[in-house]
């Protein structure tokens, strides 16, 4: 569970990072607090949730079994662990 919430943690941060590249790209200052105009901050983040939101979508729409699958639960046979699946 916690991989896929990292992962849209780390879309949600690709605007900044971009802003920050171009940032030291340009040799500004990127700790200066005048190098992150509220405006820019806010376009920053608005993209964020775009792309966030994307995903979320995208990971929904084709990830998973198909759905008319049956999920086979893992269980125990002469001792040995065998994993679930998807038939």
């Amino acid at each position: 569970m916690i991989r896929p919430v990292l992962t849209e943690i780390g879309i949600f941060l690709i605007p900044f990072a971009v802003y920050a590249a171009f940032l030291l790209a340009s040799r500004a200052q990127v700790l200066n607090r005048d190098s992150w105009p509220l405006r820019v901050v806010v376009k920053l983040a608005i993209t964020a949730f775009v792309l966030v939101t994307i995903s979320l979508v995208l990971l929904a729409q084709f990830s998973g079994a198909p759905p008319s699958s049956t999920y086979a639960p893992a269980h125990l046979e002469n001792g040995k662990l065998i994993r679930g699946v998807t038939k």
